[in-house]
């Protein structure tokens, strides 16, 4: 064989081996590092966000998160799972990171601190965040809420005995 025609065989396979590199291993390597495996996540951590100047939509952001907060809790399992006690306590974790207001994230952070997540039951939640919520109520010099009824108060309507929705990927 000719030394120029082998030359232009290796350069062809070098040229295809190179673009099989960037195309298959970077893109992979692009898509891992944003998706860490949840046992190397540090749940305990800074807050992120920067202080909420516009005390409008604080206010509004602090309602709808209570909102889903009592839900999330009166929907949470009468007796949940290991797993699943410890994606509600992970979640609260996180919330108190990811918050959009800085000083409230940092507030809710020194509650979590001083009161931890109860995630033993649907009344533990709910209770534990009601609890909370009167808390920030108190520090906010709000009206304080009766914690007996909140289950109640944060029905959503949902199908109790119903099957859970779970998608596939």
């Amino acid at each position: 064989m000719r030394p120029s025609i082998v030359v232009s065989i290796l350069s062809c396979l070098c040229l295809i081996l190179t673009s099989a590199y960037f195309i298959f291993y970077q893109s992979d390597n692009n898509i891992s590092q944003f998706s860490e495996k949840p046992d190397l996540i540090n749940y305990d951590g800074e807050v992120i966000s920067a202080k909420m100047g516009n005390a409008t939509q604080k206010a509004e952001l602090g309602r709808s998160t209570w909102k889903l907060l009592h839900t999330m809790a009166a929907q949470y399992p009468e007796k949940p799972s290991s797993e699943e006690r410890k994606a509600l306590y992970q979640f609260f974790k996180l919330l108190s990171r990811l918050y959009p207001c800085g000083e409230c994230a940092a507030h809710f952070q020194l509650l979590l601190k001083q009161y931890p997540p109860q995630t033993s039951s649907r009344v533990a939640a709910s209770q534990w965040a009601c609890a909370i919520h009167n808390k920030v109520n108190e520090r906010l010099g709000k009206e304080i809420f009766d914690c007996s009824n909140i289950e109640e108060k944060y029905n959503c309507g949902c199908d109790e005995e119903g099957e859970k929705e779970s998608l596939s990927l």
